[in-house]
């Protein structure tokens, strides 16, 4: 028997293969990853979602993610908003613009129907962030909505930073932390009882940082008010507000014309512009990366009520 010596057609050696090459993801690429996960697990996992969406930043990321998630179909889950009626005008007008857009439901749960017909009181302090929860949370029971959407972050206070992916309230919509489950590997239990549902941050591990990135990398459309403009506004607590049907501005509190952004939205009362100058992407990424502040511990004086404030708020049922 004659062995064949020639090598003409011999298999090459492992290190004369081809290697297949993969591209890393990037940062960026790998939070955008996650988060479509965690969208196609709640779709496939509960029977009536929804996302919750005020037109700030934060929630339309999450509405632009939900899009890529189940695109070309249709986003399978409503929106809900709710509404202290204490609103900047350009945040509602981005709000119903980008509603029609994308052909989407929209629920509004309005803190100013619950005080008309007494369901709750106004505050002293005008201040109607604090009166969100119960609005919510009848929203959530009306629609036996069974996992909500949100764009909160463990980066922008301590309590968030408490919060699992996956934040499973009792049946008074309650949080409590002892009953968090552990989230490895990716695996997301949503499993719930009668009356309970899920509230999920596909956000968790993005920081404010991360979130103007990808604004910017996916060419996202936000309010006017996050980007430089001439404003009248007045200060109090440290904070410089904007007048409007929210007790202000006092006797003692002249308004001055100045050139401001808006780094969140929420209630007109207690939210804060500050001071700047960046009227682009760009700028906008350069002062949050020199920040050492996060956006909610620097403008929103509802969580300066007390050291707890926030946790004692997502105790009750808030976000």
């Amino acid at each position: 028997m004659t062995l064949n010596t020639d090598n003409d057609h011999a298999a090459p050696r492992p290190d004369e293969r081809p290697h297949r090459t993969h591209q890393p993801l990037d940062a960026l690429a790998r939070l955008e990853s996650e988060a479509i996960h965690i969208f196609r697990e709640v779709a496939g996992e509960f029977d009536r979602p929804v996302i919750l969406f005020s037109g700030g930043k934060d929630s339309t990321v999450l509405l632009h993610l939900a899009v890529k998630a189940f695109w070309p179909a249709p986003v399978p889950f409503p929106l809900l908003h709710v509404d202290t009626g204490h609103n900047l005008d350009e945040v509602i007008e981005f709000r119903d613009r980008t509603v029609e857009r994308y052909g989407l439901r929209l629920v509004v749960a309005s803190v100013q129907d619950f005080i008309d017909d007494g369901r709750l009181e106004e505050r002293p302090d005008g201040t109607r962030n604090p009166l969100q929860t119960v609005p919510l949370l009848d929203a959530i029971t009306t629609n036996k909505f069974d996992a909500v959407f949100g764009g909160g972050r463990r980066d922008e206070e301590r309590a968030r930073a408490k919060e699992r992916i996956f934040s499973l309230r009792n049946s008074f919509g309650q949080w409590e932390p002892r009953r968090q489950r552990p989230e490895l590997w990716n695996l997301y239990n949503g499993r719930h009882r009668a009356g309970e549902h899920v509230r999920v941050f596909p956000l968790s591990n993005w920081t404010e940082l991360d979130v103007w990135r990808y604004i910017k990398r996916e060419a996202i459309e936000l309010p006017s008010i996050y980007f430089a403009h001439t404003r009248e506004v007045f200060q109090r607590d440290g904070m410089w507000l904007t007048a409007g049907p929210w007790f202000g501005p006092r006797a003692d509190e002249p308004t001055e014309e100045l050139t401001v952004r808006y780094r969140t939205v929420g209630d007109g009362s207690c939210t804060g512009a500050v001071l700047s100058e960046a009227a682009d992407l760009d700028e906008v990424i350069a002062e949050v990366s020199a920040s050492r502040l996060t956006e909610r511990g620097a403008t929103r004086a509802d969580d300066r009520l007390s050291e707890a404030a926030m946790e004692d708020r997502k105790r009750e049922g808030y976000f």
